[in-house]
């Protein structure tokens, strides 16, 4: 198949080419039981951690593989989306919940918790929604009371991602509500510290292969010692790691339009109506042609986004909203006409595109919201013309 020139380095052609047949023998024939039975791929993220691909963001010196090349997690993301989003999901949250700690964490923190994460030994997990903090993430209600060497947490977290699976925890939670978001900090919680405890599990229209559960915090004691930097900064690191890990997001979007279109092409080669396949129909033959240059934009932005936050570029918010926001919203549409061209074929769960139709719309809420993406472009669009 032909394919643009993204000038990919061999480190990150490997890890694709690996991920792709992963995908294809280890994930498809299980992704429609997974999503049926809601089951957590637990064996299959172990099976990347013995592939050495758990750590792709962990810097070497913390037992990683991250070498300064960012792509290499975005195609294996992309290749794990083209399959199945659920199984996707979880790994890429595992990264989520990395990234406070590598942005703002001590070099004995990263030592103490990422080795273990990179092998896949452990997982992790980002908790920062709340019944009533969600886009508003300035409206977290979690407490955190410091009491001698500890703090104290109160509270719930609501529709947290590998919730009940992952082993570690960055938490947000107010330390001072009379500064608002200025008095928000972050924390490493382990599981299975007193006091720390999971509800159910989410029972979800897609993605159900990741495990979704609210957490439960009820005089749950951490040590000093896990507050991510200092108090107060848990805000900017959650802003922060937004801006870093919403090109992930694009990368699931941009896969899942990918393995749709798959779907949608094999497919209308094969279906005839009227006596010729339904490819040589213009409707549909356009239809396809819109999807392929759609995802394949996407994409272009994305890489390109990549690159930028890696060339260590200072402000990369816009184009980590442009990136999530355009993607999810091609991904939407694409998974969409892909049910479409298969017809009532493509509304029947025999067929993989209505999962992932199913899949797709949870791109355009969780991280933030696509309105909020919007936001974030505006606000800097606007900054950005006063200056000049």
């Amino acid at each position: 198949m032909a394919e643009l020139n993204y000038g990919l380095s061999e480190m990150a052609l490997e890890i694709r080419n690996m991920v792709r047949e992963f995908a294809e023998t280890r994930v498809k024939p299980v992704r429609a039981q997974l999503d049926v039975d809601g089951t957590f791929p637990r064996d299959l993220l172990a099976e990347l951690g013995k592939m050495d691909l758990m750590g792709l963001y962990i810097p070497e010196a913390y037992g990683g593989t991250f070498d300064g090349d960012s792509l290499c997690n975005i195609v294996a993301v992309e290749e794990l989306s083209r399959v199945c989003l659920g199984v996707a999901t979880s790994f890429a949250a595992n990264g989520l919940g990395c990234d406070p700690i590598l942005i703002g964490g001590s070099d004995a923190q990263k030592k103490k918790y990422l080795p273990a994460i990179a092998t896949g030994e452990k997982l992790a997990a980002y908790a920062l929604t709340e019944p009533n903090a969600g886009s508003d993430a300035g409206g977290i209600r979690t407490t955190a009371t410091k009491k001698g060497d500890k703090y104290v947490l109160n509270g719930t977290k609501q529709w947290i991602t590998n919730g009940g699976e992952a082993d570690i925890y960055t938490v947000f939670a107010v330390t001072d509500k009379a500064k608002g978001a200025r008095g928000v900090t972050a924390f490493i919680v382990e599981k299975g510290t007193p006091g720390f405890s999971f509800g159910k599990k989410e029972n979800k229209m897609g993605i159900r292969a990741s495990a979704t559960r609210e957490l439960i915090f009820e005089d749950c004691e951490v040590p000093a010692e896990n507050v991510i930097g200092r108090e107060g900064m848990g805000f900017i690191w959650a802003m922060k790691t937004f801006d870093v890990s919403r090109p992930g997001i694009a990368a699931q979007a941009i896969g899942l339009a990918q393995g749709a279109l798959d779907e949608a092409v094999a497919y209308a080669k094969v279906r005839e109506q009227f006596g010729r396949p339904v490819i040589a129909n213009q409707g549909l033959s356009w239809m396809l042609a819109d999807m392929a240059t759609q995802i394949e934009a996407a994409r272009a932005l994305t890489y390109a986004t990549v690159r930028t936050i890696d060339a260590g570029a200072r402000d990369y918010s816009k184009f980590s909203a442009m990136c999530k926001v355009f993607a999810s919203d091609m991904c939407m549409k694409v998974t969409t006409d892909a049910v479409q061209v298969l017809g009532g074929y493509g509304y029947m769960k025999e067929y993989p595109v209505e999962k992932m139709m199913r899949d797709a719309k949870i791109l355009q809420i969780y991280e933030g919201t696509n309105q909020i993406q919007r936001e974030v472009i505006a606000r800097a669009l606007n900054n950005e013309y006063a200056r000049k």
